[in-house]
């Protein structure tokens, strides 16, 4: 896919766009601390505690953890350090025993040196404090084996005495217990000098300095300010947006492209009809007239030139001989004998901007001089009028149902667009379908009205009006709009007109986003079955025509008589036309030109 394609997708999903980056500001928001965030994560140090010398035995190295994870240390450290924050203090350091006489601390900060007072100042607590701890537990001890020390001394003073005054036979038995309570006066007396010494001293001590390095583990760090990480949010909400309007554009399959287009319906497109602006589709009238140097104007200019020439040479030929001969009584001879070719303008769904093609289409021939009759045969939503600026009355409805003693001159009513004249859709209560049966004779009569005469009706997947309209039409055009389809409902269209057997123009693409511009690829060519009653249809993309068959002779019996096809249907080989003013296609196509030139 090209850049310029995934702008477009990017500019059609724009709303996805929005709501992702709207969501993950909303998140970034409610996640984000309100303060500056501080990585803390930057830096490691450890440093490492061992007894003391001379402490000896006295010290446990799982006594002093246990002192270390309290919560005297923690907050002599938060004391010294100068914050209140102590479980955020608590966060950036670790206690573990890495053997059974040293203990180490690990701490984490922004920069070398907060890691290091972190560390530094557990460690000092722990130092300080279980010394203290130790000085306090030494006194408790010395006071107890003191007193023991007396108890014993006056176990012993007791024996001496009994000694003194004993028999030979007596002091023999007295003399072990003299000696053993010596030794425990002894014992006792050694221990309160080890104790008094150890209460001189630090239990524990620091063991080495501050080891301090880079933490390894965190590469890349997220931004430290609030206002940084939203817009980090914003950012990777946009990129999330952008992947999924990618995937849901791979999983889109509707129709938007030109060349889409065409390959689905299997015809040419003769139109591209850009985006209208909310201003322009606010506007109750034509493009053509109320904004004629738009680029959806030119764009509706554009498909009536193609029209013109790939359409019914009587088209071009009506204005060489209204121009001979402009008075009322020879246009009206001129259409009895050449009656006015009938263009079906029809869509598959709604939406497709069928009713706004046929008022912009009847804007542009209009220019050209033509009289144009546009008969709105949309039974269900009739909206025709309001873009032609028509107001409401009896009109198809009346003339089809035939319940009222009404004349097509009754009905026919003008319209803000010079030349432009329409025969709404009326008040109707019967069956849109019941009433389009009878269309045949209506058309026939209305022929005879204008130059051209352009039928809007309901869509032909939703109701079966047009599929019943398009047998009394010379010439189709399809509309769609990019994005409005699939290409299997176009197929399906593709195939429900193929069986009318009238030839299609090609398809107007409305609302595309990057008209390609240039001629359209079209072309004609005479089925090789036209013998049998096989019509000719516009090329289809490979170069090949396509032959719509219609019914052999005989099955419609029970239909009108069936019209010979037009000139610009028939190639030239296909006989001499039946009229003069009947010419083959080339000769329609130059009047057409001159035409064309003769209104600039």
């Amino acid at each position: 896919m090209e850049p310029a394609n995934h702008l477009t997708v990017l500019r059609r999903h724009w709303r996805l766009l929005a709501g992702c980056a709207l969501a993950a500001l909303v998140i970034g928001w409610l996640l984000t601390p309100t303060g500056t965030a501080v990585d803390n994560g930057k830096w490691e140090c450890k440093v490492s505690i061992v007894p003391a010398a001379g402490s000896g035995d006295t010290v446990k190295i799982d006594q002093v953890m246990s002192f270390a994870t309290g919560s005297d240390v923690a907050e002599a450290a938060a004391r010294k350090l100068g914050t209140t924050d102590i479980q955020g203090l608590l966060a950036r350091r670790e206690v573990a025993a890495v053997s059974p006489q040293m203990l180490q601390f690990t701490a984490h900060g922004p920069t070398q040196q907060a890691c290091s007072d972190v560390a530094s100042a557990f460690a000092t607590a722990t130092i300080s404090g279980y010394g203290r701890e130790a000085q306090r537990n030494a006194q408790d001890s010395i006071q107890a084996l003191q007193q023991q020390a007396t108890v014993q001394q006056r176990q012993l003073d007791t024996l001496n005495t009994q000694f003194a005054t004993a028999t030979r036979a007596t002091r023999v038995k007295l003399q072990p217990q003299i000696d053993a309570a010596k030794a425990a006066v002894t014992q006792t007396l050694t221990d309160i000098s080890n104790l008094q010494n150890a209460a001189r001293t630090d239990a524990v001590r620091q063991w080495g300095s501050i080891d301090s390095s880079p933490a390894s583990s965190n590469i890349l760090t997220a931004p430290s300010s609030r206002p940084l990480r939203l817009g980090l949010a914003v950012l990777l909400g946009l990129a999330l947006g952008v992947v999924a309007a990618l995937m849901l554009d791979r999983l889109d399959s509707r129709v938007r492209s030109r060349n889409a287009a065409e390959e689905a319906f299997g015809l040419p497109v003769i139109g591209e009809i850009p985006v209208l602006s909310r201003r322009l589709r606010r506007l109750r009238e034509p493009v053509v007239t109320a904004r004629p140097s738009a680029p959806a104007a030119e764009a509706y200019r554009s498909l009536r030139s193609t029209l013109l020439l790939t359409g019914p040479s009587s088209l071009a030929l009506h204005i060489r001989e209204g121009e001979e001969d402009g008075t009322p009584a020879a246009r009206a001879a001129r259409r009895l004998a050449h009656p006015a070719p009938v263009v079906l303008v029809m869509s598959g769904r709604s939406g497709d901007g069928k009713t706004t093609t046929v008022a912009n289409l009847a804007a542009a021939l209009a220019e050209t001089g033509r009289s144009v009759l546009v008969l709105d045969c949309d039974f269900r939503h009739p909206q025709t009028h309001e873009h032609l600026g028509s107001g409401t009355g009896p009109g198809m409805a009346e003339l089809l149902a035939g319940t009222r003693s009404l004349g097509i001159e009754d009905v026919i009513r003008p319209t803000n667009v010079q030349g432009v004249t329409l025969i709404g859709a009326g008040n109707t209560n019967a069956y849109p379908a019941a009433l389009v049966m009878r269309a045949g004779e209506v058309l026939q009569r209305a022929r005879r009205h204008a130059d051209l005469v352009l039928m809007d009706t309901s869509p032909l997947l939703h109701a079966n009006d047009a599929y019943d309209l398009v047998q009394h039409a010379d010439a189709v055009l399809v509309t769609v709009r990019s994005g409005n389809v699939t290409p299997e409902q176009a197929a399906r269209v593709s195939e429900l007109l193929a069986r009318t057997g009238v030839p299609v123009a090609g398809v107007a693409l409305t609302a595309s986003t990057s008209p390609s511009g240039g001629l359209p690829r079209v072309g004609l060519r005479r089925s090789e079955s036209s013998a049998s009653g096989a019509a000719v249809t516009p090329l289809g993309r490979g170069g090949q025509a396509r032959a719509l068959n219609r019914p052999a002779a005989g099955e419609g019996a029970a239909r009108e008589p069936e019209r010979p096809a037009p000139s610009w249907a028939r190639g030239r080989d296909a006989g001499p036309p039946e009229h003069p003013a009947d010419v083959g296609f080339a000769d329609g196509a130059a009047s057409v030109r001159r035409a064309e030139g003769d209104d600039r």
